[in-house]
């Protein structure tokens, strides 16, 4: 059983991530430090109903809590960005607090981005009509944006990060068809992870969000632009992610809630490591094929398909198959030819133990028919630009792992 601090900060790419139990009693003191003197707690309507959760997040800010907004969906719209704006303007509030999953943090890192922007949700809309994407929501000085803190409560893995797109325009009114999203950078000033507050969140929900972050470990030490310091990073947040989360989300866990405190620890602590220096790639890609076209559960697709993808990666390319196996607790030595079929067989296992889908078929969302026009948008999704070295992916063999997977 992997060890873990207590309590500890860490500052990454200007984000100071502070961990502990209990860490939500510095709220308060952390934004009095910066000169920040009214918060708006950005969350969904789940999260701001669960008193258990939002009672220490408001004692941590004492007077520096400006309001709550709970509006937040999966459907991560830009309307909702600009909800957030108007409620920070009508309670005069300087920062944002993003808590709960990834929609939500990043419903409140772009609402930083779009404020600074400075243009108004029609005027986005018609540069999306104008095919204008990469002018949505510029990047603007820091110093410009209000500024955002995130309290994860789940393993999606979407902390550490300038925050995912959100849609600006929806398929029936745009021009292709298709929805047209905007991202803006806006990386958080800090990341609260505090242990006792996963343990307020359903082990359903924590169990759905697992596979998502949990693959952006399995993704980094194959990237191609991998280095040593994001190896180390991935694979030791993959050991101890490997043991804790079957034990705080799986058959182990018992009950609706996480019932195991140490592992508990381990598993928020793998989950910030496999994000630093992450490097998303193949799975993700896959991930976002399904999302261009479904509304559904980016870990569902995950499970489903990552076995798959990876005896895809190596029957093609070495794909860091040793550092995987030791990041998934298989010694490598001397196994060359099984090692690749070993770490396979290690993620089926993990998924299974998680809950997780096992098939493309279990999702109600999935249509077989989609899959030629889903694996279009695989091959051509930004992150495949990561593939492994001597991989060349091709829309056929995209499909192929599909059906394997269906």
């Amino acid at each position: 059983m992997l060890p873990v601090a207590d309590d500890f900060e860490y500052e990454y790419r200007g984000c100071d991530i502070v961990y502990g139990r209990g860490c939500v009693d510095r709220l308060g003191a952390y934004l009095a430090d910066r000169g920040l003197e009214r918060a708006l707690v950005v969350c969904g309507s789940n999260v701001g109903a669960n008193d258990d959760l939002m009672e220490p997040i408001r004692d941590g800010l004492g007077d520096r809590l400006a309001g709550v907004f709970d509006g937040t969906t999966p459907d991560k719209r830009a309307e909702s960005a600009f909800e957030v704006i108007d409620a920070m303007r009508d309670r005069d509030a300087d920062a944002l607090v993003g808590v709960g999953g990834g929609s939500s943090l990043d419903i409140a890192r772009q609402a930083s981005a779009f404020a600074a922007d400075g243009r108004s949700l029609a005027d986005l809309r018609t540069a999306a009509r104008d095919g204008e994407v990469d002018s949505l929501a510029a990047d603007r000085d820091p110093d410009d944006r209000p500024p955002v803190v995130v309290i994860p409560t789940t393993f999606a893995g979407a902390d550490v990060s300038a925050g995912g797109s959100i849609e600006v325009l929806p398929a029936d009114e745009s021009p292709t068809g298709h929805p047209v999203s905007a991202r803006g950078s806006a990386m958080p000033v800090a990341d609260f992870a505090d242990p006792e507050l996963f343990e307020t969140t359903p082990t359903s929900a924590l169990a759905g969000s697992a596979m998502n972050g949990f693959d952006k470990g399995i993704e980094t030490p194959y990237a191609r632009d991998a280095d040593p310091v994001s190896d180390a990073t991935a694979v030791h947040g993959l050991r101890l992610l490997t043991d804790a989360l079957p034990r705080v989300v799986g058959d182990d866990a018992g009950g609706t809630e996480a019932s195991d405190p140490e592992a508990m620890d381990r598993a928020v602590v793998g989950s910030l490591l496999v994000q630093l220096d992450r490097k998303v790639s193949v799975v993700h890609a896959f991930g976002h094929g399904f999302a261009r076209r479904y509304d559904i559960q980016q870990g569902a697709v995950h499970a489903a398909v990552v076995p798959h993808v990876l005896r895809y990666l190596f029957s093609k390319v070495d794909a860091s198959r040793d550092l995987l196996a030791t990041g998934l607790g298989i010694d490598p030595e001397g196994r060359s030819d099984e090692v690749a079929e070993a770490v396979v067989e290690r993620l089926e296992e993990f998924r299974d133990a998680l809950g997780a889908p096992a098939r493309l078929r279990d999702l109600p969302e999935t249509q077989r028919e989609d899959l030629p026009a889903i694996a279009e948008f695989v091959v051509d999704d930004p992150p495949m630009a990561r593939a492994p070295e001597g991989l060349d992916p091709t829309a056929e063999a995209i499909e192929a792992v599909l059906r394997e997977a269906w």
